[in-house]
């Protein structure tokens, strides 16, 4: 039998415990509101992650098609996900204000002006590559996955 081949090194695992490090050191117990510097990092965080499964679908779904169809519906909710924040970012209000801008300011993509905070802009271009993706369809369903046997 051949020996295994490497595989090169997998970062996701430190990526993980990452975040379980920063929600252990950094969110206390108790009420708390995040901030938008946080919601910013987490949305940069899902749209990576969505990046991640973005490439392991198209790799996988012509080889594969059932592993394809999880990846697909995976791909999709992360970027339900992601969408969730980018609209909990807008409604948390501006730390120096404390006013919420409105939609306008997503539209001029990014509202809080660079380099500060670019939520906007990441998320306008990740929603070309979604929409290249996807169907609005797919996107609205509420169940993202074809259940094939």
């Amino acid at each position: 039998m051949p020996a295994p081949t490497p595989v090169a090194q997998d970062f996701v695992p430190y990526a993980t415990a990452a975040i379980d490090f920063h929600r252990a050191l950094n969110i206390p117990t108790g009420p708390l509101v995040a901030s938008r510097a946080e919601l910013d990092s987490l949305h940069e965080h899902l749209v990576a992650l969505h990046g991640l499964l973005d490439a392991h679908t198209q790799r996988t779904a012509p080889l594969l098609p059932t592993e394809g169809d999880h990846l697909k519906a995976a791909r999709t909710r992360l970027w339900q996900a992601a969408t969730h924040l980018h609209a909990a970012y807008h409604a948390s209000p501006r730390p120096d204000s404390g006013e919420v801008p409105g939609p306008e300011a997503c539209r001029a993509r990014l509202p809080e002006g660079a380099p500060a905070l670019t939520v906007c802009r990441r998320h306008q271009e990740t929603a070309q590559l979604v929409r290249r993706r996807t169907t609005p369809a797919d996107l609205h369903t509420p169940f993202t996955g074809l259940v094939r046997r």
